[in-house]
């Protein structure tokens, strides 16, 4: 095997080496084999352009379409021209896997199902880093810096799986890859050495002829090697830090029994507004329960309290263990109603969420698995990698029930929550304050202000709900959306929450899911598309409370509507499916449809939350012509060279057969520029210093050709000098056979890579170029003189 392809071998190895420390982060490994098997077709395809040879640039570049086309036809062959060309729906479909592989990243924990998008961010990047890898060790022969590229690719893995207890094997696995490439390239490099100064006198070990020091080739990819794992062993104990979802890994709670530890919880709006653009509603739990208000039980994730100005996200919080029942809510007073339900929730194998879904607020949690309380926000926190993934639980909670006039006289909360909750960042704009202001004008306490804040944004101000918006909780985000009028629950719950806190009212938002849909068995299905954000705002007496700003989503309470009964909740039962109330997908006409849904046509059956099937015609005609074309050219691109050689050799070889001198001449030529074309091709450069029968007998010597292939050369040497020296010149025969004699002697005569860069990539293409500069010089010359003429023209009139 050749130097460099022991080097290609030796960078596929170590790629898939390094790779294999992204295994424990999928739940399913058949992801590597499709990694495998594409990485060495690209390997394959570096080795064969490397063979030609090609320039490296269009090495790279082969390498990387290849892996495209590759790519294309696993991922998005429904969407590729001709099953495999990627063309602009398969680029968005690419695309848009790419989105939700992300948003998938950000949702589940470690190990994640191996999702599409996730399936194409592993092989996609171990593709990358394996055409990263090949170009610096193979392409430019330079391993040392290839370490760097193993490095990330290991360095991630590690920090995103939290250095599991088998990290130090896919450390050792990644660093012996790497040292395989040092040593292929130091043995690569020796035996280069070999070859050149084989011939000189033998010197003390380590000195050159001169008696300089030698320095080993390998030494300087040492000290990089040293330093790459040095580095690998240093930066995981860093990325731990990275949190929530599969950032989260293992978990960050502390340890078994004990009060203590904190969490930093991922933020679920990564993914919100994917879930709901899903074209498939996937359910993610379902659940039985005795409630008669189905329509409020929303399934609450986690809370955001902390506004930075750039976005919402959860405080850091001590956790404990899990009391057997949670204390009674902040801030609730006995005189307000409350009746306690029983729920049963199962969670899908396919959802992974470090927080517990639970209605709010939860008395009582009965749940196998290692979890952690955080008392502040009510929640359940998974320890140690445990998350909802197949759960199934029981919830004990409490259905609140205040008055209108409850919520009116609530006093002022307490100092530090109060300072806490309306804390609001200096960037946020004041348009947010002045609208506040304006839309809460004449109100006499917080709850009226709180109930306008809603009845705006949900009736009065003509926003519209929109999930094609892009997405934003910051400062920007909030005033652009206040200035568009359209968005998602996100901009609604959280514009709603700022303007709350410039107002003085305690406020935070709450991210889960609506009730979900009632299935025939009586249970209740939530889905992808359920996901939602809803503003909590805080009062003395009753605590944090629910308010539905979004339009045709979820349900107003009923303590926020102008003379609704508070309604009861029957005693509390055990959850069975014949106790099970059937909660409507759609918001009630009556109870939560306002004037602006009813413009819309929202209100009734039809005003289920859900995806709009796109009317999108398809992609035009013209744009996947002009796509096939552009691919076209850009495959047909490198391969002009070896098409225009084919070209010239045809015209040469079949030029005029007609009598006259100047046809003789012409023919006889051809056929000499032909062979010294073709000896340029094998390596054979052209002399024109030297006559005919001189440049003949070098292309023999050269080309190391046999005594009939020498004897065709001289017959078309001699028959150049016929034409161009004697008076009367012989008419020569056989010129197309002994072209075809020598071309066959020059091929015989050298390796594999020279003959195949002799086809696809012939030295002698370079007449072209000239020829295509001394067309352009001839044509701006006749240009020059002509305007030349005419600008000297007027001179001579006045002369």
């Amino acid at each position: 095997m050749s130097g460099r392809g022991r080097l290609a071998l030796c960078a596929f190895a170590a790629t898939l080496l390094a790779a294999g420390s992204m295994l424990p982060l999928v739940d399913r490994s058949y992801w590597i084999l499709q990694a495998t098997f594409l990485l060495a077709v690209q390997s394959g395809v570096g080795a064969l352009a490397r063979r030609a040879p090609l320039p490296r640039l269009l090495t790279i570049a082969m390498q990387f379409l290849v892996a495209l086309v590759l790519v294309t036809v696993v991922f998005a062959r429904g969407q590729a021209m001709v099953g495999f060309l990627p063309g602009p729906e398969a680029v968005q479909r690419l695309a848009d896997l790419l989105t939700a592989g992300v948003d998938d990243v950000g949702r589940y924990a470690i190990p994640a199902p191996a999702t599409e998008g996730i399936r194409l961010m592993l092989v996609g990047g171990v593709l990358l880093i394996g055409l990263a890898v090949d170009t610096l060790a193979v392409t430019f022969r330079s391993a040392a810096p290839a370490g760097l590229p193993l490095l990330a690719l290991y360095s991630v893995a590690a920090g995103l799986s939290g250095g599991g207890g088998a990290g130090w094997l896919w450390f050792l696995l990644a660093a012996c890859g790497y040292l395989l490439l040092l040593l292929a390239e130091g043995r690569d490099r020796l035996s280069q050495w070999g070859r050149v100064f084989g011939g000189v006198g033998r010197t003390p070990a380590g000195r050159d002829a001169s008696g300089g020091q030698v320095h080993a080739p390998v030494r300087t990819g040492r000290r990089i090697g040293a330093l790459a794992l040095g580095i690998s062993l240093a930066v995981p104990a860093a990325l731990p830090a990275l949190d929530g979802g599969l950032l989260a890994g293992s978990g960050t709670g502390a340890g078994k029994g004990g009060g203590g530890g904190t969490i930093s919880a991922v933020n679920p709006l990564v993914s919100l507004q994917n879930d709901l653009n899903q074209p498939e509603n996937r359910q993610v739990m379902s659940y039985r329960t005795n409630s008669t208000s189905p329509q409020d039980f929303y399934l609450r994730i986690l809370a955001l309290d902390q506004f930075t100005g750039s976005e919402w996200r959860p405080s850091r919080r001590s956790l404990q263990d899990v009391p057997k029942r949670l204390p009674d809510p902040a801030g609730l007073a006995s005189d307000v109603a409350v009746t306690e339900i029983r729920t049963n929730i199962s969670a899908s194998r396919s959802y992974q969420q470090t927080y517990l879904p639970l209605p709010y607020p939860a008395a009582e949690v009965r749940i196998d698995g290692r979890w952690r309380y955080e008392p502040e926000g009510r929640t359940l926190v998974g320890d140690r990698g445990q998350t909802t993934r197949g759960a199934t639980y029981q919830v004990s909670s409490l259905v609140v029930q205040p008055t209108a006039d409850q919520l009116a006289a609530a006093v002022p909360a307490p100092a530090a929550l109060r300072n806490e909750y309306t804390r609001i960042p200096g960037s946020l704009p004041k348009v947010v304050k002045e609208t506040a202001d304006r839309v809460t004008k004449g109100s006499t306490n917080d709850y009226e202000r709180a109930v306008k804040l809603q009845n705006f944004f949900a009736s009065e101000g003509d926003f519209t709900y929109d999930t094609s918006v892009t997405s934003g909780t910051g400062s920007a985000a909030i005033a652009r959306f206040l200035k568009e009028k359209r968005g998602f629950c996100v901009h609604f719950s959280f514009t709603m929450a700022a303007m709350a806190r410039t107002l003085g009212i305690p406020a935070r938002v709450a991210v889960g899911f609506t009730p979900g849909t009632v299935q025939s068995d009586g249970s209740v299905s939530v889905g992808l598309r359920d996901a939602h954000a809803w503003p909590e705002l805080y009062f003395q007496g009753i605590g944090w409370t629910r308010f539905e700003p979004t339009p045709s989503r979820g349900s107003v309470p009923t303590y926020t509507q102008p003379n609704a009964p508070t309604g009861d909740t029957t005693a509390p039962s055990g959850p069975e499916a014949s106790a099970a109330a059937a909660p409507s997908a759609a918001p009630s006409a009556s109870v939560s449809c306002s004037s602006q849904q009813r413009r819309q046509g929202d209100c009734g059956p039809t005003a289920a939350p859900g995806f709009a099937e796109p009317q999108d015609p398809g992609t035009p005609t013209g744009t996947i012509v002009w796509g096939a074309l552009a691919i076209l050219l850009v495959l047909t691109l490198p391969l002009l060279p070896m098409f225009w050689r084919v070209r010239v050799r045809t015209q040469r070889l079949n030029s005029s057969s007609g009598r006259t001198q100047a046809d003789a001449t012409a023919r006889t030529l051809a056929a000499w520029l032909e062979i010294t074309d073709t000896a340029w091709d094998h390596g054979i450069g052209p002399d024109d210093s030297q006559t005919p029968r001189k440049a003949a007998a070098r292309v023999v010597r050269l080309g190391q050709l046999d005594p009939d292939e020498a004897a065709a050369v001289h017959r078309v040497a001699g028959a150049v000098e016929q034409v161009l020296y004697a008076p009367q010149p012989r008419a020569a025969t056989g010129l197309t056979e002994d072209v075809e004699t020598v071309r066959s002697g020059l091929r015989a005569s050298t390796d594999r890579s020279t003959r195949i860069r002799a086809v696809v990539a012939p030295r002698s293409a370079a007449r072209a170029v000239w020829a295509a500069s001394e067309r352009w010089s001839a044509l701006t010359g006749r240009w020059a003189a002509r305007w030349g003429g005419l600008l000297r023209w007027p001179s001579r009139q006045q002369g």
